[in-house]
């Protein structure tokens, strides 16, 4: 699992959702959907209608990945954090009671309206 207590941050770069990993797509339950993908170098996240799935992927070959999924269902609260003039990276902050906050920087064009429609539309239901 992803150590959320000493890595709370999450710098990432927008992706298609057709360039997520595979093995995401096998994970999903029935009605399930990814409407959002991000990356760092080799990690992701993707964002579900269901949840937030992480995959971090360890050792030197890769070959190794953890995947770690945090439900909507246990989200308190959330804040999202528009682009500045100085500053070009948007912010969504979840926060989940037994694991804390946890940040996601996001770089790069992004539409963060339309993905706060989609998040308060599941962790609000």
């Amino acid at each position: 699992m992803i150590d959320f207590k000493n890595s709370p941050i999450f710098k990432l770069k927008p992706i298609e959702v057709s360039e997520a990993r595979d093995e995401f797509n096998r994970f999903l339950i029935e009605e399930e959907f990814i409407f959002a993908g991000f990356k760092t170098i080799r990690d992701q996240v993707v964002f579900t209608n269901k949840r937030i799935i992480s995959a971090n992927v360890q050792g030197l070959t890769g070959s190794k990945v953890d995947y770690t999924s945090l439900p909507y269902s246990k989200i308190q609260a959330f804040s999202v954090e528009s682009a500045g003039t100085f500053d070009l990276d948007c912010e969504i902050e979840v926060y989940l009671g037994e694991v804390g906050k946890i940040k996601f920087e996001i770089k790069g064009s992004f539409d963060l309206i339309q993905f706060n429609q989609h998040i308060s539309k599941y962790v609000l239901a």
